[in-house]
Parts: structure tokens; C-alpha cells; sequence
């Protein structure tokens, strides 16, 4: 049997300071780590089932020498009775903290404050919302040991019976993050939703409805012309195909990233957490200039009509293009502004994808291997988007 090393408490609290974290062993799998800061925590190291395992006993002096070692002795004799004092203490944690400690909801919850602190609020309330309607009434009050891969399958082919198709794959993500969680926090040993890869499957993705006949874009202009609503979103359905940007990113635009003097419009992008700019043409500045005439006041070019302290609603470009006659299933919608432009200024236009995928705000991965630059290309930009507004209004001039 090793036994302990013949070490004093002078020896110990004279060890020196360096620059990296140490270890002292002191036998029989206890050590001492000395920290840069100076303080020094005691560590038992020990083999279960063939793994290395390291437990932390507490900080010295306040547990000494002879109390770590006793410590040392009671563990080992644990071990020797087939017992892992790592997952004896997990387990009297535990029981302190409740048996709620182990809800899927409780788990979810805490992941959610985690996981989603750096996304965007936008997506933070669609993923509790999902996790309200989808998920929270089946298994929330689950103990997450105890759920099993059928449970969330039969959640999801439910999801799936109802034709929301795209819904069971972000359902399964969060259900996955959840588990995922619960592992990395010591409530759960397993995953079941890796048991389920390849056996629900994901349906392909719906393209927005864009029109990319330019006989079609011209008729859609000219038919602005005859909108009967707001005018502040008379506006920012016209600003729609100039931008080309996502419609929840045009409705929440504020004044104050609205630049007359540089001629350009600057904000953050929520889904990738990104700055983006968008150069204005003349046309842009036109309509957004009589705009700041009537909500110049407020923080949002677009308020809601309801309460002016909050955006244009994520419908209302969509609205206003049915209450123009057009279908938002099968021809066109707000986010279909950004395919039109796409198609048209490549194919008609001739512009480089690349400087058309920088102004869509996309993740283009460079030579150098940056993802996004919002003032990479800008000059060419600044061109593209002043003849991209020339370009729709001969399309609309066209008969």
C-alpha cells in the first residue's frame, strides 16, 4: 500500500508561487495545487473503473494536512468497497438541492439564460415559445433520467402529424441542447435524442416566394403606388426591394443609425450578431427623408400604429403585399425582397456574387478566412445598390 509522504505544514506553506499552476503530491493520491493567486487547493487523484478521477477536498490551510489525509483514507476505503466518491458527492448534491434539480423544464430553463445570453431577443422568445407549446406540457415536468428516446420521439411525430415540418427539427435542437445540459451539470449520464438522428426526418425547406421576372417586379411597383394604408408603412413597403434586407431588420430600424451626411444606414444584424451597412442610393434617401418628416420624433422609422415606443409589426410588409392582391404563399413576401435582388443583379445586372452575398449580410469565407466584413467592398456596393434603385425604378417606368 503507498503510504503518505513525510511532509510538514512549514514545508507546505513556504512552497513558492510560479507563473503556472502546480501539484505537490503527497501520496497515496493526494495533492496539493498551488495557483498563481497564491492559494491552494488539496486534490485527491484515484483510478474507477479505469478511469482517473480527481476530487477536490478543499483549500489549504483550512483543511489541514492531517484532515486531508484522513479524508484520503476514508475515500480509498469507499473505493475499495466498489463505492466513486465523484459520483457519491454529485448524488448528496443533489438531494440538497431538491428533486426539481432534475426537471426537464428546471434544465431547460437554465440552459436557456445560458445558451441563448449572446443570441438575439428575437430568438430568445422564439425558443421559449417553442418550448411552451411543443415541449414543456409533455415532458417538462419529466425527471430527465428517466426520459427516454421514445418519449421525444412520439413528442416529435406529433409535432409532425400537424404538418409543422420545419418545427420538429428546432424543437429537437432545443430538446438536444436541453439533454446536452443536463449531461455537462451532472444530472444526466446519457442523450437519447442521439439515438434519433436519421429517424425523423427533416423536411426541405420552403423557399420564400420572390418574383424574379422583371415584367413582374415592374407591376409590383407600380401597384405601391395604389397602397391605401400608413404611411409609415406605405414607406417601408416601398424601402423593401431597395434594401433587400431581412423584413425584422427594415421594421425595427431606428433614427438614429439612419446617416444622411455618409449615406448610409448602419445596425446590428440579429441572426448573425454582426454590424451591417446598407450604402443608401438617392432614391433611399428621398423616401426616408419625407418619412423623418412624420416619425422623425420616435425612436423607430417604422413605429407600431399601437404604441409608437414599439416597431412596425413583423406582418405588416407581408399585409400590405395582400392587401395589394398578392399571395404571400406562392408569389411574393417581405423576405422574398432579398431572392429578387440576388437573381436580378447577378443575371441582369452582371454584379460579382460576392460583393451581392456582402450586402445580403451573408457569411462569405474569404482567402483569408474572414466570414464578414461589413465594409469589405463598400465602394462597389455603394455603386451596386445606387444602380440596383435606378434599375427598379426603369422596371417600373417600363409598360
Amino acid at each position: 500500500m503507498v503510504t503518505f509522504k513525510k511532509i510538514s505544514d512549514l514545508y507546505l506553506k513556504n512552497l513558492s508561487i510560479k507563473d503556472k499552476p502546480y501539484r505537490v503530491a503527497c501520496g497515496r493520491g493526494l495533492n496539493l495545487l498551488i495557483k498563481p493567486t497564491g492559494t491552494k487547493y488539496w486534490i485527491y487523484r484515484y483510478r474507477y473503473a479505469g478511469k482517473e478521477n480527481n476530487l477536490s477536498l478543499g483549500r489549504y490551510p483550512d483543511i489541514t494536512l492531517i484532515e486531508a489525509e484522513n479524508e484520503v483514507v476514508s475515500l480509498y476505503r469507499k473505493l475499495k468497497s466498489g463505492i466513486n466518491p465523484s459520483d457519491e458527492r454529485k448524488q448528496e448534491r443533489a438531494l440538497l438541492k431538491g428533486e426539481n434539480y432534475f426537471r426537464f423544464d428546471v434544465i431547460a430553463q437554465e440552459m436557456a439564460e445560458y445558451h441563448f445570453k449572446h443570441l438575439s431577443l428575437h430568438y430568445k422568445e422564439r425558443s421559449m415559445m417553442r418550448f411552451n407549446k411543443h415541449i414543456f406540457p409533455w415532458l417538462g415536468n419529466k425527471d430527465v433520467r428517466h426520459i427516454k428516446a421514445k418519449d421525444i420521439i412520439e413528442r416529435l411525430r406529433a409535432i409532425e402529424d400537424q404538418n409543422l415540418g420545419d418545427t420538429v427539427k428546432k424543437v429537437r435542437i432545443l430538446i438536444n441542447q436541453t439533454f446536452r445540459y443536463a449531461q455537462l451539470t451532472d444530472r444526466c449520464t446519457t442523450n437519447p435524442c442521439e439515438s434519433l438522428k436519421g429517424i425523423i426526418k427533416h423536411p426541405k425547406p420552403n423557399h420564400m416566394p420572390a418574383f424574379t421576372d422583371e415584367k413582374d417586379v415592374g407591376e409590383l411597383l407600380r401597384a405601391m403606388d395604389g397602397f391605401k394604408g400608413s404611411y409609415p408603412v406605405l414607406c417601408a413597403l416601398k424601402l423593401a426591394p431597395h434594401f433587400f434586407v431581412r423584413p425584422g431588420e427594415l421594421r425595427s430600424a431606428k433614427w438614429k443609425d439612419i446617416d444622411f451626411d455618409n449615406h448610409e444606414w448602419r445596425y446590428l444584424v440579429n441572426k448573425t450578431q454582426t454590424e451591417h451597412l446598407v450604402p443608401l442610393s438617392k432614391q433611399t434617401e428621398t423616401i426616408l427623408s419625407d418619412l423623418k418628416k412624420v416619425t422623425g420624433d420616435f425612436e423607430y422609422v417604422f413605429p407600431n400604429g399601437n404604441d409608437i415606443n414599439k416597431p412596425m409589426s413583423d406582418a405588416a410588409i407581408n399585409a400590405a403585399l395582400r392587401r395589394l392582391g398578392y399571395n404571400t404563399k406562392s408569389e411574393i413576401t417581405g423576405h422574398g425582397f432579398r431572392a429578387m435582388a440576388r437573381t436580378i443583379l447577378h443575371e441582369k445586372l452582371n454584379f460579382d456574387p460576392i460583393i451581392i452575398e456582402h450586402q445580403l449580410a451573408h457569411r462569405v469565407p474569404d482567402n483569408l478566412g474572414q466570414a464578414y466584413n461589413r465594409t469589405k467592398f463598400l465602394e462597389q456596393r455603394k455603386d451596386m445598390m445606387q444602380v440596383w434603385s435606378d434599375h427598379l425604378d426603369h422596371l417600373k417606368n417600363l409598360r
